[in-house]
């Protein structure tokens, strides 16, 4: 997916590299997850989960940085949340993600199966990323600006979670796909990978940032799938 990746991503880096840059800041926002349980599940809530979920697939504009925030990681508290689940579709996109020129015929079905990923999973972001590029291929602009606003304000939550320095102030995920989504935000490429503590860290290639390497709190991930394993979850 080398060529569509650098299409998709030239708007996308230019929000990243502000985020990241904000990153010198030390306060952050840190997901509370007891708090996040809490409210989600808690009908009298302005946070209810599925009433945030309804007004996220509507592509509703008024969603704050705050309910995006309780929507990423309230989704790990829902029974639909899978630690390491892939996307259904995923097969039949593979062709489609190999291809510099896909066919304007196909856009339809790409939709449809970027559509039916997102469904499943409101926070896969591969799909979602794709799909706001076929969306402005096929000249459909308000659907593109809605699924890359969805794709922005989630990233988001991602990148105000920590600055990704130290395993303490790591950018929270709640899948290892979104490591990589966010090193392709920066069109950073990374060594190798290993777990230290409850983070994964991603050791990065000579890059024009200097960054050596970016930790992701991966415990809430780890939790639920051992919960899973268990039968609890």
């Amino acid at each position: 997916m080398k060529n569509l990746s650098f299409a998709t991503m030239k708007l996308i880096i230019v929000f990243a590299c502000l985020c990241f840059a904000a990153k010198g800041q030390k306060e952050f926002n840190r997901p509370d997850y007891e708090k996040i349980k809490t409210l989600t599940q808690d009908k009298s809530s302005k946070f209810e989960y599925s009433d945030l979920l309804s007004r996220l697939e509507s592509y509703d504009t008024t969603l704050t940085a705050e309910e995006y925030s309780y929507l990423y990681y309230g989704y790990i508290f829902t029974k639909e949340y899978e630690p390491y689940g892939r996307s259904k579709q995923e097969e039949k996109l593979l062709k489609y993600y190999q291809s510099s020129d896909i066919d304007k015929n196909d856009y339809d079905k790409i939709i449809e199966l970027c559509n039916l990923s997102i469904k499943e999973n409101p926070f896969d972001l591969r799909q979602m990323n794709f799909l706001a590029y076929i969306y402005h291929k096929k000249g459909n602009e308000e659907m593109a600006r809605k699924v890359s606003r969805r794709f922005f304000n989630t990233t988001g939550a991602i990148l105000t979670s920590g600055d990704g320095k130290t395993c303490s102030s790591a950018f929270h995920i709640i899948s290892v796909t979104h490591e990589y989504a966010v090193l392709n935000m920066f069109e950073f490429r990374f060594k190798k990978q290993s777990l230290r503590d409850m983070c994964d860290y991603l050791e990065l290639e000579e890059n024009k940032q200097n960054v050596k390497g970016i930790y992701f709190n991966v415990e809430q991930l780890m939790l639920k799938n051992m919960e899973k394993l268990k039968g609890k979850f």
